[in-house]
């Protein structure tokens, strides 16, 4: 199952993240949206797992929008939320896939049996810090996580 992860769009949906997430089976975004148009175009392309960021806390369109988001993918307990702060010290059991945004910058980092992963910011760039989304191949067996880097090929 191919997965699309983005984070801190800010009301920016870059054509070259709509096109790397075109084939995804779902997608998830992991907060700071900006704008509903975001999700609707995300869901023209697959089924979605949202939660709000900071900076869609006081938007009414957001409203219904969970802090926190348990779910199975393929298989694999995940836990999304927006800040890595407000992950649980002590996670559930079974929890094999946390991913979180909010910093704008990319991480992929395996905690033993456990995969941590922030895909950046697909949105404005913010200082220096790359413009990127993830990848995900999850089976039942293995998830194989890999970042986009959105910028790479434009001038």
């Amino acid at each position: 199952m191919k997965v699309g992860v983005i984070s801190d769009t800010h009301g920016l949906l870059r054509p070259e993240a709509f096109a790397a997430l075109q084939g995804c089976e779902r997608i998830i975004h992991a907060g700071d949206i900006g704008a509903p148009v975001v999700l609707d175009r995300l869901a023209s392309i697959a089924p979605l797992h949202v939660v709000r960021g900071n900076n869609d806390q006081d938007l009414a369109w957001a409203e219904h929008l969970p802090d926190f988001l348990r779910f199975d993918l393929n298989g694999w307990q995940a836990l999304l939320v927006h800040d890595i702060a407000d992950v649980p010290v002590e996670l559930e059991t079974g929890v094999q896939l946390v991913i979180t945004g909010h910093s704008h910058k990319p991480r992929i980092e395996w905690r033993g049996e456990r995969l941590f992963l922030n895909p950046g910011s697909a949105g404005r760039r913010r200082f220096k810090l790359p413009v990127t989304l993830a990848l995900l191949e999850v089976s039942a067996t293995s998830i194989e996580p890999r970042l986009i880097d959105l910028l790479e090929s434009a001038p």
